[in-house]
């Protein structure tokens, strides 16, 4: 028995056998697991971010109480007479504007501090992805060392070390230490590997610029979401550091926030005020960090350098 087909009819198209394109991929179907995955992940994220977020937030609302509301009312909420402005006052005012006095050691620390370790690290970081010289690696992976090195561990050797010269109890016996930022030279090197080309170099040597120029003019600009980071994560370490403030120095006039702070905490077991000041002042110096977090957010940007060896 033979089977023959039924002629198309004028005017129709044969049909098409569905033939999928070379290298056409396949739909995706959703893996077993994949939403369960995903949920995880997400309520990792908040019980993290919970974490994280909820001090910060006992903290600004307490910075708002009364040193009577400050135990007597729910932690996580704010008192029916809240005092904002007198507690600013207050911190403000007390031993004749001590406080003050701080902020500004702090951001002279950690300014000064982390802008010459970002410089640093950031040449230190091109040199050793862009150069070769003899016992290159040897010297990146001692440096990368000390990351490892607990701050504990090196803080009494520096206070002899700068003791021996006369700095301890300086601006200097703090700023120098902060200077020098290991994991900014590792940061520095690996963005600097994967962000500046080295046809844009060799285009550069070709135009007749030097190496320094090449650095500054075109190397940092591609690199400026890692400068920038690297700022920040040095700028917030030094702004936070205590136990190197506390072996260097003697003089609370030379005190930052993070000593100060914990002076007036000393003395809460004599009059209470003191706590709120202590919170109110923990507030501030929290502010003063999202501010600044959140002014160089706009530097990290991604695919900065796209299109830079197109043309």
């Amino acid at each position: 028995m033979v089977t023959t087909e039924a002629p198309a009819r004028p005017g129709t198209r044969p049909p098409r056998a569905s033939v999928s394109a070379p290298g056409a991929r396949a739909p995706r179907t959703p893996r077993p697991g994949g939403v369960a995955g995903a949920v995880l992940v997400n309520a990792a994220l908040v019980v993290a971010s919970v974490y994280f977020l909820l001090p910060i937030a006992w903290v600004l609302i307490a910075a708002t109480k009364s040193p009577g509301d400050l135990y007597s009312t729910f932690g996580l909420w704010f008192s029916d007479s809240p005092q904002a402005w007198e507690n600013l006052v207050a911190l403000f005012t007390q031993d004749g504007g001590a406080f003050s006095i701080w902020i500004l050691n702090s951001i002279l620390y950690s300014g000064v501090g982390a802008l010459v370790a970002t410089v640093i690290s950031a040449g230190a970081g091109y040199a050793f992805a862009k150069y070769d010289f003899p016992a290159k690696e040897a010297l990146f992976w001692t440096i990368l060392g000390g990351v490892l090195v607990p701050a504990t561990v090196i803080a009494l050797p520096l206070y002899f070390l700068l003791n021996a010269v006369g700095l301890t109890g300086s601006y200097w016996s703090v700023l120098l230490p902060c200077m020098v930022s290991p994991f900014g030279v590792y940061l520095a090197r690996i963005h600097a590997n994967a962000s500046v080309p080295d046809e844009v170099i060799e285009a550069a040597r070709i135009d007749g610029a030097g190496d320094l120029r090449i650095f500054g003019s075109i190397a940092t600009r591609m690199m400026t979401p890692a400068i920038v980071t690297i700022f920040l994560f040095q700028f917030v370490t030094i702004w936070n550091n205590y136990l190197l403030p506390l072996v260097m120095l003697n003089d609370p006039k030379r005190f930052p926030i993070t000593l100060g702070l914990t002076l007036w905490n000393s003395q809460t077991q004599r009059d209470p005020a003191f706590t709120t000041l202590v919170v109110t002042g923990s507030a501030v110096s929290v502010i003063l960090l999202v501010v600044l977090m959140v002014s160089l957010q706009r530097f990290w940007k991604a695919d900065l350098t796209a299109g830079a060896t197109k043309g």
